[in-house]
């Protein structure tokens, strides 16, 4: 009767250490997806911010359509992104876009000291550091969820459950590249 009740016990501290490790690989995931889910909320801020801004520099840059269309069409292929992957190319594509406007807008003084243009670049550049934030809190989210399905005893939940590993937001190779500065 005392080894029955022993066995039941440890019986019943295994099926809630199961449980346990269950929730934590599953809670993992959905952290990760959380985390997704404020990198998007960031890259949508500054999507938002972007026809603003090119309606400000239009006036100003009537010469410069080409490249207020190449910004317009990277935010576009940035609004249809569908994967980690399509979101990161995207992203990239219109930074580099950002950055020659924002370089081509030097030569338009009254465009400089427009306190609408300047109010917009503000912002913009308030969200690329939220953007910034939000990738590191994503990856080390990935972290942790890789760490919880490739380790003892997450690993036989997470083969159960079909859950691979994910990749990390990584930088473009371009953006490895120093930039070059020419005064």
């Amino acid at each position: 009767m005392k080894g029955g009740t022993i066995l039941v016990g440890l019986f019943l501290v295994f099926c809630l250490f199961l449980g346990y490790q269950y929730n934590s690989v599953k809670s993992a995931r959905l952290n990760v997806d959380a985390a997704y889910g404020q990198v998007e909320n960031q890259m949508q801020r500054r999507a938002d911010l972007i026809p603003n801004l090119v309606n400000t520099v239009k006036g100003y840059m009537k010469h410069e359509e080409a490249q207020i269309r190449v910004v317009t069409d990277a935010r576009a292929r940035l609004m249809n992104a569908g994967s980690p992957e399509e979101l990161g190319a995207a992203d990239a594509e219109l930074t580099g876009a950002l950055g020659k406007l924002i370089a081509i807008s030097e030569n338009y003084p009254d465009l400089k000291a427009n306190t609408q243009f300047t109010e917009l670049m503000r912002e913009i550049s308030g969200t690329e550091n939220r953007i910034a934030v939000a990738r590191m809190d994503y990856n080390e989210a990935i972290r942790f969820y890789n760490i919880k399905i490739q380790t003892f005893p997450g690993t036989f939940f997470a083969d159960m459950m079909g859950m691979r590993p994910l990749p990390q937001f990584r930088a473009e190779e371009k953006a490895k590249e120093v930039p070059q500065v020419a005064f």
